[in-house]
């Protein structure tokens, strides 16, 4: 009589989940060696832990929110009216939930700040220092808004803006071909080998988009300065497609990490970690949107400079909505201008702090105040919605505000309509900020830009005018 031997079990996916695994594209690799370990004597010990070691890691432990109260937020304003007041307890309240993100290690606000979206949405005049994480939510989908300064010398003030309605370019979209600026080949090709800006739709806007200023409070001021008399020209416009486009992509990514690390966190508030390999390419991609943005207004002053053939005393822009590495934290200033001289190798330590159309723009010196995490503010602010400005105005039409409040001075819009939002009145009192600005110490002003006259988007016909000037 001959006796049989039963053949072990075989083992299945569900032991290999049991123990830990998770089904991906190695899983059927794991049931074959496992089987084949089976097959020859092991028993489900020994298999077990002959696979161990390809165990994935545990998922990591989520980070709560922090405590209401346990970061530490510098606030640098204060109300002097019912409607500064409201305006502050909305800041305030926002503020108080953008600090409970687990990477945040201390927020300021500025004299400018005003609420900039759904509760827990850093606001405008907004800074937040994070450790090991980059935030894009926190820059905003018009990264690295900046400005830029020019002193034209002698010229008259009427010549450079006159030139400067032919050449510069509004509203949506970019330059149609044959009225474009070129980008620099090398820029391009970093763009190419960087994974966040290497998409189609990224470099098509990095090509059609230099050379534009977009919509919204972005302009081209042209004024005097108080203490030399000489005419000065002033942009203030961010990186356009190829800024909205690395956003969007950072959201994504930085959504993902959420998911993983701190469910609880506000989506707005996702972060990238910045020592992952994700991280390191955001950071790169961010500095690489930086130097477009700085293009992108340096090519519009060249050619209005050329063109009214000044003779270019000096040039210097900042930017207000970005990231800094210092001491080891992410500084994410929405709408605040760093005011240390050593945050980038262009920095000069002196910022550009426009009010409104009406009013000087402030030529500043930064302080570095610790109590403002080392930042100033970026402008005037609001202290209501656009809306609310609208709904305030009644029956008086555009044109006739537009007249009462800017007596005197050439203010154009581009695209050939008022656009009340933008007038001196929607925004915060001027000579509040710039008092604030020195009673917290936040710069010391140099010089004044009176105005003259500038130009603005307006509002937004279906069809963006075609750009009448030609660049070479």
């Amino acid at each position: 009589m001959t006796m049989t031997h039963d053949s072990p079990a075989p083992i299945t996916g569900t032991h290999l989940i049991d123990w830990g695994h998770r089904p991906g594209p190695g899983f059927a690799d794991l049931l074959v060696r496992a089987n084949t370990a089976r097959e020859h004597g092991a028993d489900l010990a020994h298999v077990r832990a002959l696979l161990a070691p390809e165990l994935p890691p545990p998922p990591p432990v989520p980070l709560p929110l922090r405590g209401e109260g346990a970061v530490p937020l510098h606030v640098s304003i204060r109300a002097e009216n019912v409607d500064e007041e409201n305006n502050l307890n909305k800041v305030m309240a926002t503020m108080r939930e953008v600090l409970r993100t687990p990477t945040v290690e201390a927020g300021a606000v500025m004299p400018d700040a005003c609420p900039a979206g759904p509760l827990g949405t850093i606001p405008v005049g907004g800074i937040v220092a994070a450790r090991n994480a980059i935030h894009p939510g926190m820059h905003s989908a018009d990264i690295c808004c900046s400005v830029m300064m020019t002193d034209l010398g002698a010229v008259e003030p009427k010549k450079v803006l006159d030139a400067a309605s032919a050449m510069t370019h509004f509203g949506p979209g970019g330059r149609r071909e044959g009225n474009r600026f070129a980008v620099e080949e090398d820029l391009l090709e970093a763009f190419h080998a960087n994974p966040f800006l290497r998409r189609e739709k990224t470099l098509a806007a990095t090509r059609t988009h230099m050379g534009t200023q977009g919509d919204g409070n972005h302009f081209l001021f042209v004024g005097r300065s108080r203490s030399t008399g000489r005419t000065v020209m002033v942009t203030h416009h961010g990186s356009r497609g190829p800024g909205a486009q690395l956003y969007k992509e950072g959201m994504e990514v930085a959504e993902r990490y959420r998911q993983a690390l701190s469910p609880t966190t506000l989506r707005q508030n996702a972060w990238i970690p910045a020592d992952s390999t994700d991280g390191r390419a955001y950071w790169e991609a961010l500095q690489l949107v930086r130097r477009w943005t700085r293009a992108n207004h340096t090519v519009l002053h060249h050619a209005i400079s050329t063109a009214v053939q000044a003779s270019v005393v000096e040039r210097f822009w900042n930017e207000h909505n970005f990231v800094f590495e210092r001491d080891g934290l992410f500084y994410h200033g929405k709408g605040a201008t760093p005011a240390w001289g050593s945050y980038a190798d262009d920095a000069s330590g002196r910022v550009i702090i426009p009010l409104n159309m009406a009013e000087p723009v402030l030529i500043a010196r930064g302080r570095d105040a610790a109590h403002a995490l080392g930042f100033a503010p970026h402008g005037a602010g609001r202290n209501f919605t656009r809306t609310e400005h609208r709904r305030r105005m009644g029956a008086i039409t555009p044109e006739a505000q537009l007249a009462a409040e800017t007596k005197g001075l050439d203010i154009r819009f581009y695209c050939g309509k008022v656009d009340i939002s933008e007038l001196p009145s929607s925004y915060k009192r001027a000579n509040t900020v710039v008092q604030q600005i020195g009673e917290y110490d936040l710069a010391e002003i140099e010089d004044y830009i009176d105005p003259f006259g500038c130009i603005m988007a307006g509002n937004m016909p279906n069809r963006s005018r075609r750009p009448r000037y030609r660049a070479t």
